[in-house]
């Protein structure tokens, strides 16, 4: 068999974008409790977060608040490191930095920060 093949069978280069980390759910429930300390709404599910600001106002009668879908998946170019990524994509922050992803998760909704990181 070729390298190319047995590369393939061992799973680690060609893990699909969209791969959960073995650590998400765990990860996922760290940030959720982080963000309960800005106010915000959230509802942990296996594979994703569901984040809510539930004072701000939404966009449109579609959308009647802020809210964003936090996944972890594993970010090949940071060497397969656990990341936060928002539901369009975008990187948030290392898994393992949940202050700093909670921080920047609830400044994007609209969250109230002043009082978040005190003592940190």
């Amino acid at each position: 068999m070729s390298e190319d093949g047995q590369a393939g069978e061992s799973g680690v280069s060609e893990r699909p974008d969209d791969a959960e980390h073995p650590d998400a759910y765990a990860r996922l429930g760290a940030l959720m409790s982080r963000l309960h300390v800005y106010g915000l709404e959230t509802v942990l599910q296996r594979r994703k977060l569901i984040v809510i600001n539930p004072k701000a106002p939404g966009c449109c009668p579609d959308v009647p608040r802020p809210a964003d879908t936090i996944t972890c998946k594993a970010r090949e170019d940071d060497g397969g490191r656990a990341w936060f990524f928002t539901s369009w994509g975008k990187p948030i922050a290392q898994a393992n930095h949940i202050v700093d992803a909670a921080l920047i998760v609830a400044t994007t909704l609209g969250a109230p920060t002043e009082h978040g990181c005190a003592g940190e």
